[in-house]
């Protein structure tokens, strides 16, 4: 979902929520202080924002992230966790070093606990003790990929979780992962709330495919176009390398096509890109199969990105997160493709590439190693300004402080009518016509 896609009435609060008052001076100097009245407007287009103005209503907007003048604790007495669910991403240590070396380094904070393996590590029975996190342990972890506290997918028992956290005298809690991971933070919160405990929970966003509403950009994305970009050149030179044939690469987005389309463009050798908004057509004279006989006819090889999510029902089992368990469209695709050119003797030589879970364990590349520092450092300032229930985004060139309520709301899509996806069709040259029958 993109801007353009969000009804303006259908909106929630994007108000901060914050567990007391913030009367404590900050120890931090020489920095550019935020007051909480500075926002960041949601709505960047004139059109939208004229529709508040002719109702004599505020527009939405965020509220800017970064310092604050007065905080929450003092920093001396406070013990912080931090924890990451899901997958690996790319720049999950990023965002770990950052948060510890600003909690400690910044603001004097003493007790940094890093809990392992999701919030399994918050149950009364984890797989491994918390990990002491400390400007040492963390010094060089964004050199390299993976995540040094582990993960795993799942929802553990919410007040067992928090009993761990008033056992250890945690106040602030970091939770670093995706949107399951968050609806399970922002059910934290009302139990918290309900116990009637001063505990801030802070969310950053980690999704790989970048479709977290109300999020321009999540780490993790850039360094996966970069990586998908290398995968989608040899699967181009494998194709032109034999005659007819054709590179297949299946590309991360389980529900939206940002890392195809992006890499399609990146590459600008793709010939066909397929996501997830938009139906797979494979038979018929209007179909992919009956396009890509014309394209080989005509050049002899093809260059096709596919991502993960691309042709599947919505009907289906659920994984551990609460996610869709969904069939491999990549070699779904191969099989067919296979078995069509086979149906009409004409023979072709087919490379299929899945370098997912390469992509998923490397290191972070460099502009999203500073980007995971800013999310980290901001994420930190929310957090001991008292502020909870939240995210830390970026939108419209800043970075903001995000209900989770709204980053939940549904997943972020690629908008078919929107400068990205035209330019991928302009690209490839792909079909423009409206699918027949959808795979």
């Amino acid at each position: 979902m993109e801007e353009s896609m969000l009804n303006p009435d259908d909106l929630p609060s994007l108000k901060i929520e914050t567990i007391d008052e913030a009367n404590v001076k900050s120890p931090l100097e020489d920095v550019l202080f935020i007051d909480d009245s500075e926002k960041v407007t949601f709505y960047s287009h004139y059109d939208r924002l004229k529709k508040f103005i002719d109702r004599g209503k505020e527009p939405p907007l965020f509220e800017r992230a970064g310092p604050r003048r007065n905080i929450c604790f003092e920093p001396s007495k406070l013990n912080c966790g931090v924890v990451t669910c899901g997958g690996l991403c790319p720049g999950l240590n990023d965002v770990i070093r950052a948060i510890t070396l600003t909690l400690v380094w910044d603001y004097g904070v003493r007790n940094v606990y890093g809990f392992r393996y999701g919030y399994k590590g918050l149950t009364n029975d984890p797989y491994r003790e918390p990990l002491v996190l400390t400007p040492e342990l963390v010094e060089d972890i964004h050199l390299r990929g993976g995540d040094i506290l582990s993960s795993s997918r799942g929802p553990q028992d919410i007040d067992e979780m928090i009993d761990t956290l008033v056992k250890m005298n945690i106040r602030l809690l970091f939770v670093i992962g995706g949107d399951g991971t968050l609806r399970g933070a922002s059910e934290m919160v009302a139990v918290i709330k309900s116990r009637k405990l001063k505990i801030s929970v802070i969310g950053i966003p980690k999704t790989i495919d970048n479709d977290i509403c109300g999020v321009e950009r999540t780490f993790g994305f850039s360094t996966a176009v970069e990586a998908a970009t290398a995968a989608l050149n040899v699967a181009h030179e494998e194709a032109k390398g034999a005659w007819d044939g054709v590179g297949l690469v299946k590309l991360m987005g389980r529900d939206s096509g940002f890392i195809a389309a992006y890499a399609t463009l990146a590459n600008s050798d793709v010939n066909y890109c397929f996501i997830p908004e938009i139906p797979l057509v494979l038979d018929g004279e209007e179909g992919f199969l009956k396009s890509l006989e014309k394209r080989l006819a005509r050049k002899h090889h093809a260059l096709i990105v596919v991502a993960e999510g691309v042709g599947q029902s919505l009907e289906g089992q659920n994984d551990m997160s609460g996610n869709v368990s969904r069939e491999d469209i990549g070699l779904l695709l191969k099989t067919r493709i296979t078995e069509y050119f086979k149906s009409i003797n004409k023979p072709l030589v087919m490379k299929y590439i899945d370098p997912s879970y390469t992509i998923r364990g490397c290191a972070a590349n460099s502009f999203d190693s500073a980007f995971c520092l800013m999310l980290g450092q901001n994420a930190v300032h929310a957090g001991m300004a008292g502020k909870t229930n939240m995210i830390v985004g970026f939108w419209n060139r800043y970075f903001t402080n995000v209900p989770i309520s709204f980053a939940i709301k549904e997943r972020k899509k690629v908008g078919l009518q929107g400068d990205l996806w035209q330019t991928v069709i302009q690209t490839t040259g792909q079909a423009k016509k409206k699918p027949v029958r959808p795979f």
